[in-house]
């Protein structure tokens, strides 16, 4: 179907079911989806403009659940910082890929670095200001829809309850992931070839988002940070692939 063997089909689905699931109830799985889109499109730059109408939908459902938890003002601070990292990141989208990954990793991990250092001395969860967070959520998210991560440690350093973190999460993503549909199409990212592809996988989004809202209602606080922060580390490392 659509020149794709049956088992890059079943990576899609597994990407798409996995996005559901990371927008309304886990985040820090979805990210993991990264590395197996590559695995299913076969081409690390078409896989960033395949994922990013899934990432969309799934965002629509994401905001539909939780807009009544949203902390929307914790993210204006951000705004200048992400549309700062989103414009050098469309720049570095004709440099290589491998390096672009690279690049996103090294910082991911330096970042979760500080945050765990600071909870273990019992200080302020992560860094104090917004503008390394932002620059790179936004930069992260241009070259591989990869900033989940950053996002996940700023959330984190705001010491939000659960249902604040995936609702304001869900907000900033909804908005930058939009913003980044000109972006994709103007180096040619995204195509009705891919957008077939992506709406084959729907459903699997939104069974993914149902089953997502039903798993975070069961984790206590403490187990949904510490989930958090070990699924970042881990889909850090898929960025070293």
């Amino acid at each position: 179907m659509l020149g794709f063997p049956l088992a890059q089909w079943l990576l899609g689905l597994v990407c798409a079911f996995f996005v559901g699931v990371a927008k309304t109830g886990v985040p820090g799985l979805g990210i993991l989806v990264v590395p197996l889109m590559v695995l299913a499109v076969g081409d690390a730059r078409l896989a960033a403009g395949a994922l990013l109408p899934i990432l969309c939908v799934a965002d629509i459902f994401a905001v539909l659940y939780w807009r009544r938890h949203a902390a929307a003002g914790r993210l204006f601070a951000l705004a200048p910082w992400v549309l700062a990292g989103m414009a050098l990141g469309a720049v570095a989208l004709s440099l290589n890929e491998r390096t672009l990954r690279w690049m996103v990793g090294v910082i991911v991990l330096a970042m979760l670095s500080v945050y765990l250092r600071r909870r273990l001395r019992g200080g302020e969860s992560g860094v104090s200001h917004g503008a390394p967070y932002g620059v790179t959520a936004g930069f992260a998210t241009t070259v591989a829809n990869a900033a989940g991560p950053v996002m996940n440690l700023y959330l984190l350093s705001k010491r939000l309850p659960k249902e604040e973190f995936i609702a304001t999460g869900a907000w900033f993503f909804f908005v930058i992931n939009l913003s980044k549909i000109p972006i994709y199409t103007w180096h040619g990212l995204i195509s009705r070839h891919s957008l077939t592809f992506d709406a084959l996988l729907a459903p699997a989004v939104v069974l993914g988002a149902m089953t997502g809202r039903g798993v975070v209602d069961h984790i206590p606080q403490k187990l949904f940070e510490a989930l958090v922060v070990a699924l970042t580390a881990l889909s850090t490392a898929f960025l070293f692939k």
